[in-house]
């Protein structure tokens, strides 16, 4: 029995260990109606300091998705481990 919980034990410490985290945050509104047109610009990263070629800002994302008024904008935050991060940036309007 004891072997089982120790096993049990292990299973549920790696699962944690494995585990990533997402969470998606509203960053902005405006007064602008909100538009059926969606654009991203993605950043990711290595240890929070490595980013190469990256490009998460709302104007790339408005651009990406053809927005020349923008209703809303959300920063979408993935964290793997501590080691591989991402910033998405989420931009609704017209």
């Amino acid at each position: 029995m004891l072997n089982k919980l120790k096993i049990l034990a292990v299973l549920i410490a790696a699962g944690a260990v494995m585990s990533s985290c997402s969470l998606t945050l509203p960053v902005a509104a405006t007064s602008n109606s909100v538009g059926q047109k969606v654009g991203t610009a993605k950043a990711t990263g290595v240890f929070h300091i490595l980013f190469f070629n990256a490009d998460a800002s709302i104007q790339t994302a408005a651009k990406n998705g053809g927005i020349t008024k923008i209703s809303t904008v959300d920063v979408k935050h993935n964290n793997i481990l501590g080691i591989v991060t991402s910033y998405e940036t989420i931009v609704t309007g017209e």
